[in-house]
């Protein structure tokens, strides 16, 4: 026999083998809209056990059952996920989510879907321009004002990756006006204290650092703020000042190796009057 035979044969004998697995559930299972709601559990169950080729197999028994509505749409969710989570798939994927989206822009599962495009876009698809603009119709098209903050600072940090720093600050300060007092704006503002230190702006640095003080005097990250504040006091020249800066934060600094080389290299330069600045690699790489 012949490779094409072959191949036609075992090609026809996967869709036979698939059609009767299908004609058997669904005959197993009932009829109606019992039996697609009996073929959404399963799938979910096999899905959630991590067998992702029966659960793909089961969710497109539930499309062809019922193409539209809440049943298609949750279907359709979880093949996105699968492909994304469970398959590494991420071109897939996103397709399905899209097909959410559209079908039903304030479903149950659309702003879930959103959020993933948003996401497989920046990370997974690198396409920074484009995440901006998902990540911004998750804050415009939908009415979940406690998780806006979070995609406020998604779409400062996206800028900072591409090296927009001016615009970074603008949406930085878009967040912590919009929504003060929260976690997203507590981080911002070390952000934004970092950048405009990194740009020579150590004034503007400060203030950031004054408010940040009033709003958030417990804020776990104090010590990174003061790290940036005593990095400001040795570019101006008041080493001393910096020095004892900088030896206050031992034992509590997340960067102990960071501190060290900061505290070594201003001690060089006491010693040599002040005169040499030992270079230190910026700390202007945060990942978001």
């Amino acid at each position: 026999m012949s490779r094409d035979n072959n191949v036609f044969l075992k090609l026809r004998f996967r869709i036979v083998y698939h059609s009767a697995v299908l004609l058997l559930l669904l005959t197993i299972l009932g009829c109606g809209d019992n039996r697609v709601e009996n073929l959404l559990l399963r799938a979910n169950q096999e899905w959630v056990q991590g067998r992702n080729h029966s659960a793909i197999e089961l969710f497109n028994a539930v499309l062809e059952i019922a193409p539209s509505g809440p049943r298609a749409e949750e279907s359709l969710y979880r093949l996105g996920e699968i492909y994304y989570f469970g398959l590494g798939e991420t071109t897939k994927a996103i397709s399905y989510f899209q097909e959410v989206v559209n079908m039903r822009p304030r479903g149950e599962f659309s702003y879930g879907a959103q959020k993933y495009i948003a996401e497989i876009v920046e990370l997974n698809f690198r396409d920074l321009d484009q995440a901006i603009i998902e990540y911004q119709k998750l804050i415009n098209e939908y009415k979940r004002p406690e998780e806006h903050p979070e995609q406020q600072f998604r779409i400062a940090a996206i800028y900072f990756k591409k090296h927009n720093y001016e615009q970074a600050l603008v949406e930085f300060d878009i967040l912590v006006e919009s929504y003060p007092k929260n976690p997203w704006s507590e981080e911002a503002y070390l952000r934004m204290t970092e950048i405009l230190h990194n740009m020579e702006r150590c004034k503007d640095s400060k203030e950031k650092y004054s408010q940040f003080r009033v709003l958030y005097p417990k804020s776990t990250f104090s010590g990174e703020m003061e790290f940036v504040m005593a990095s400001c006091l040795e570019e101006e020249g008041k080493l001393k000042l910096a020095y004892n800066r900088f030896k206050s934060l031992e034992g509590d600094y997340k960067y102990p190796a960071l501190l060290k080389m900061k505290l070594e290299g201003i001690e060089g330069r006491i010693k040599k009057g002040g005169k040499t600045k030992r270079k230190i690699p910026r700390r202007y790489r945060r990942k978001s």
